[in-house]
């Protein structure tokens, strides 16, 4: 029996999930589109960005495309990992 108490709480929030959800079905995407697929502010988006990677889900890269900096998310091994995880856990415990 799954206790939701027990449920990743990095993730259950509801921010966090839409990123790592969004990141789960594509291989890495820049902070303007996150920002834009989740209709985050800025400020709370880099917020939520920053405990998924203290969290070791998601991978952040600054690089820049010609002379404009540019901010990639990818989601990590251990944060596919806990994405499945917490998709199962929370199907489990919705079942019961």
């Amino acid at each position: 029996m799954i206790s939701i108490g027990n449920i990743d709480k990095i993730i259950h929030e509801p921010a966090r999930l839409m990123i790592l959800s969004l990141l789960y079905v594509i291989e890495s995407a820049d902070f303007k589109f996150v920002k834009g697929q989740t209709n985050l502010s800025w400020g709370n988006l880099s917020s939520h960005i920053s405990k998924l990677e203290e969290a070791g889900y998601v991978e952040v890269e600054k690089k820049t495309k010609g002379k404009k900096p540019v901010t990639l998310f990818k989601l990590t091994p251990e944060g596919r990992n806990a994405f499945e995880k917490y998709r199962e856990e929370m199907k489990q415990f919705l079942k019961e």
